[in-house]
């Protein structure tokens, strides 16, 4: 029998009381791609760290293709064969690819050498995993999908067998998905063994030929991809059943709420990032905004919410709103009934020193009932707090908790409780499930879908196409700054909200991978331009 390219024999590693790992056993098979998906704080990434050599298990042994092997760093990781593509990218920015390829692995003391023989190399293996990349281009130049191919072909010029990718669409259009896609297979087809961490299960159902599933540190199930279905892994993963599809009643849209004409904003460094943004949102519906990360969704919701300043008009239930005076911030918005959960809540959501029941009141500490004479009634906010979580399921239910100790998701539900409770007339939420267990998800999507079936307005940014084709009522797509269309869920699909996000407006005349990636490669020319 052929061995398996990695086993994990009884793994457990603890930080402190925490079990992060409990007698862990896994066999990846050569030649497949194995998934492993799980929630937040399962134990992916720990038992991954282990493999690579960031952490040393506190039990268990490891053994690659039969042999039993110690890992005790990246380097006897290398050394076994074993490559690791991360969310986010260990690249040199202002390195070229040829120099961010052999950096720490370089031969000799000159290093022409090595340049030399890394340009034979990464040509060889371009031409035989379609990672085509100009090996001169600086790394702050290529597109993300082009920064990730360097990325595999570092592990691949380290002659890795073994590849683990860490959310590796994170970042990527649809189209530069399915060529990632595309890409692996290739790789499965020359015998590299891959091992995907993903919380995307139609990903899973894609692409992989085995799947395991953790749960709170544990292995609870590991099956072939075939026999088993998204419903059932959201299962094993949460443990009980899931409603992975959003369940909701066709809109029934009202009066405008929001309108937004010829929006501008130029950032700190004189890059204009909204380049005369107009739309609407009207009570009742969900306006969904689609878009890979960095084309203006955020300066949009920050100008929105009166976080940063802009030009152009914006009237809230026909009134206007001032963009550049001294009644331009959070506060003011909230007085005109929005309500605002940023996209990132560690940063801008909480304050993750403070207590949950603090962060609670946060922006409404003029609540008269927060109010006791000159003082905050600090006692009546624990109980409206303690109320709040009950509704929302925060665990644990405990309002004198700081905001660091909850898991993400949790933190998650204090931002949407806080900001949905205040009955707002448009809420504005950024990235409502980003890095949030699928249980929570499922809880966050019903709370967005009830405040739109109450007859409020929403504005949606996510990067999650799922999740926009879920909720969003009508989804408009955002590229460098603009808006590139309108559509309605039920007459598109991804492929052309890929295109729009890629700033392509009609079906190109070639290949729709080879029209994406020029038209990234020339916004990221313009970018670099403008930065200097």
């Amino acid at each position: 029998m052929t061995a398996p390219a990695i086993e994990l024999k009884g793994i457990s590693k603890a930080f402190g009381p925490v079990q992060a790992n409990k007698d862990i056993s896994i066999r990846v098979m050569p030649g497949t791609i194995h998934g492993i998906i799980g929630e937040n704080g399962a134990g992916k990434s720990t038992l991954m760290s282990i493999l690579y050599g960031f952490y040393k298990a506190d039990a268990g042994e490891i053994f690659i293709s039969g042999n039993k092997t110690e890992i005790p760093d990246s380097q006897a990781a290398i050394a076994a064969g074993i490559g690791m593509v991360f969310q986010h990218f260990k690249l040199v920015q202002n390195f070229t690819v040829l120099e961010n390829v052999i950096l720490g692995a370089e031969e000799g003391w000159k290093l022409s050498q090595s340049l030399g023989k890394a340009r034979g190399v990464l040509k060889s293996l371009a031409e035989e995993y379609e990672l085509h990349v100009d090996p001169d281009a600086l790394i702050e130049n290529l597109s993300v999908g082009h920064q990730q191919r360097v990325e595999i072909l570092k592990a691949l010029y380290r002659q890795a067998d073994i590849l683990i990718l860490d959310e590796p669409t994170g970042v990527l259009t649809p189209a530069e998905a399915d060529q990632l896609f595309r890409i692996l297979d290739r790789l499965r087809e020359e015998g590299k063994t891959i091992i995907l961490i993903t919380h995307k299960l139609r990903e899973i159902m894609e692409i992989t030929d085995t799947v395991s599933v953790m749960r709170r540190g544990q292995m609870t199930a590991t099956v072939k991809t075939s026999e088993t279905s998204p419903e059932q892994l959201a299962e094993l993963m949460v443990g009980r059943k899931v409603l992975l599809r959003v369940d909701k009643q066709p809109a029934t849209p009202g009066d405008t709420v929001l309108e937004v004409e010829n929006l501008h904003v130029i950032d700190d460094k004189g890059v204009e990032r909204l380049k005369g943004v107009s739309l609407s949102v009207r009570k009742g519906e969900i306006l969904g905004i689609a878009g890979v990360a960095g084309n203006g969704q955020s300066e949009l919701l920050a100008v929105l919410g009166g976080m940063t300043s802009g030009t152009g008009t914006i009237r809230v239930n026909g009134a206007e709103i001032d963009l550049t005076g001294k009644h331009s911030d959070g506060q003011s918005r909230r007085a005109r009934g929005i309500a605002h959960v940023p996209e990132d809540r560690q940063h801008e959501g909480l304050i993750m020193d403070y207590m949950a029941w603090e962060n609670v009141a946060f922006g409404y500490h003029h609540d008269p009932k927060y109010q006791s004479g000159l003082l905050m009634n600090n006692a009546a906010i624990r109980e409206d707090t303690a109320a709040k979580m009950e509704r929302f399921d925060v665990r644990p239910p405990n309002p004198k908790l700081k905001a660091r100790n909850f898991s993400g998701g949790n933190q998650q539900k204090i931002v949407v409780a806080r900001e949905i409770e205040r009955n707002p007339d448009i809420l504005l939420v950024g990235q409502p499930t980003r890095g949030v267990d699928i249980g929570a998800i499922e809880f966050i999507h019903k709370q967005i879908i009830a405040l739109r079936d109450a007859g409020k307005a929403v504005l949606l940014v996510s990067v999650e196409l799922d999740e926009i084709f879920s909720l969003s009522d009508s989804i408009a797509v955002m590229f460098d700054g603009k808006i590139m269309g309108e559509r309605d869920p039920s007459q598109t699909d991804e492929t052309e909200l890929g295109l729009l996000m890629a700033g392509i407006t009609e079906m190109p005349d070639k290949p729709i991978i080879v029209a994406v990636e020029e038209q990234l490669h020339a916004k990221e020319a313009r970018e670099a331009e403008q930065n200097g």
